[in-house]
């Protein structure tokens, strides 16, 4: 007899009031940047009404009410004895999915800050350092979220961390409207916690759904394509809408797509790994990552996610204004990045063919080094090189960084055990994300200062560097040999809650 499948959402009546709040609070403020149009959607000289104060009430207890109405009620999980049915195949697919769907909505986000960041200086009447507190508030958020989500993920289950993952983005899409810059630091900050949580747990999700023979390599090519297509995906809506209706209209534009989103969860299943360990009475603590066994690969991982950090979000996230202030390229520099992005896919699905087919360590480094290439080749170059030079090199940062962030995800989600993998995502992410809170300041210090981006690219060129001689010393290819042949991904799992390695004293 097999187990009585839970409804995909406790409270169904309190998530969708909760959903329809937000739509309304978020509704008001759409209609508030509407009205600015004759103004030229310049909202600075206007202040929060008390209809826009409302409103924002409206979208926390929304956000509030939806969250809790995804928790689940203890002692409703399933059991080892008594297991969910492993997905069919056509489920799997319709989870990868919405799954990347989700990892590229995530993935604009952040990356529409580098594409904002102009038009809020010039309407704002902002310095450089002071914009650039804008990048370091909301990838703060991202450290935040990406702790507390990749932890939630391990006590509350992947499913319930996504979706209130989603509805913190369908709030925070109000950073359109919002009449100051405080305002806008302050939404940012909480866009930044949404979008820490989601990488994490997708890549937690995905390892426990998907056949073990084939997961690397999807999870690779979906990391990579995603973090891609984000980045595509916002530099096209920057090139589309600004000269239309200004910078605010970017937040707004993503609006229909989170919606989309949320309608998608019923594909979302809850992984049937982690369901299966909710009836263990112990805890493994967050510290379990820095105690034997898992130290040494945390620290690999996080020198990885550090490097990485601080290139993309320290120093690709001020291309687009170094190369739009040059202007001698012949296109503008949103159309430039959306090329070299484009470009950097076929390198996502060879990090995939390699990643499985030769030596996830050996790929880590080779996608570390590239990206040390191409940044020293802008070092040589600087800003005012010829266009094709240019061009080559930034395609070669992006690959290389596309691939360095396409691998982590999945490296990381692999190399730990089921009940601290969220947890373990989740450090990594943050660790990544804290070079861009730190990074945006100190790069624009070094832009600023003597040699401009050819001592920033040198400096961010460094750790990366350092970071691929690490996993190359000390970095380990995720196990999969031991898996039996036709396993199911729950059957590899529930044998790995039995026959894991060690972990420390569990949470009392």
């Amino acid at each position: 007899m097999s187990a009585p499948q839970p409804s995909l959402i406790p409270r169904p009546v309190l998530f969708w009031t909760g959903v329809a709040l937000i739509c309304a609070g978020v509704a008001e403020h759409l209609w508030m940047f509407i009205d600015a149009a004759p103004m030229h959607f310049d909202m600075s000289t206007m202040g929060m009404s008390p209809l826009m104060w409302a409103a924002m009430i409206l979208i926390a207890v929304g956000v509030v009410a939806a969250g809790l109405a995804l928790v689940r009620p203890a002692g409703t999980g399933h059991t080892v004895d008594l297991p969910p049915a492993p997905l069919t195949t056509a489920k799997r697919r319709r989870l990868v999915a919405v799954l990347s769907f989700a990892l590229m909505v995530d993935q604009m986000k952040p990356a529409t800050l580098a594409f904002v960041s102009p038009g809020m200086r010039d309407e704002f009447h902002l310095s450089a350092s002071q914009v650039a507190w804008l990048p370091t508030v909301a990838l703060t958020g991202t450290v935040v979220g990406s702790l507390v989500w990749g932890r939630a993920a391990d006590r509350i289950g992947r499913r319930a961390t996504i979706l209130i993952a989603s509805l913190l983005f369908l709030g925070t899409t109000v950073c359109g409207a919002m009449p100051s810059f405080s305002g806008n630091l302050i939404m940012c900050a909480m866009m930044g916690m949404a979008a820490g949580g989601m990488l994490p747990v997708v890549y937690a999700l995905m390892t426990e759904s998907l056949p073990p023979g084939r997961r690397a390599a999807i999870m690779v090519l979906q990391a990579g394509l995603t973090t891609t297509g984000g980045y595509m995906a916002a530099s096209g809506l920057a090139a589309l809408l600004v000269p239309l209706a200004g910078w605010r209209m970017l937040w707004f534009a993503q609006l229909p797509l989170v919606l989309m989103l949320i309608a998608l969860n019923r594909w979302i299943p809850e992984s049937a790994a982690f369901t299966a360990g909710m009836t263990r009475p112990e805890r493994v603590p967050a510290s379990a990552l820095f105690q034997r066994p898992h130290m040494a690969r945390t620290l690999v991982v996080s020198a990885y996610a550090l490097a990485w950090g601080l290139v993309y979000w320290g120093f690709i996230i001020f291309l687009p204004g170094l190369l739009a202030a040059s202007g001698n390229h012949g296109m503008s520099a949103a159309t430039l990045l959306f090329i070299s992005s484009l470009l950097s896919i076929p390198t996502c699905a060879a990090a995939a063919w390699l990643y499985t087919r030769w030596s996830a360590k050996g790929t880590m480094v080779v996608y570390g080094a590239l990206t040390v290439t191409a940044l020293l080749a802008l070092a040589g170059i600087g800003t005012n090189g010829s266009r094709p030079l240019i061009l080559t090199a930034v395609m070669l940062l992006f690959a290389g960084s596309a691939g360095v962030i396409a691998l982590l995800g999945p490296y990381t989600a692999e190399v730990y055990p089921t009940a601290i993998r969220g947890t373990a995502g989740g450090w990594a992410a943050a660790v990544g994300k804290s070079g861009g809170a730190f990074g945006p300041p100190l790069i624009a210090l070094l832009l600023s200062g003597p040699g401009g981006m050819r001592t920033a690219a040198v400096f961010v060129a460094i750790p990366m560097a350092v970071a691929a001689t690490a996993v190359a010393a000390r970095g380990t290819n995720p196990q999969k040999a031991h898996v039996p042949h036709g396993s199911t991904p729950l059957e590899t799992e529930l044998d790995a809650l039995l026959h894991s390695e060690p972990l420390p004293a569990p949470e009392k």
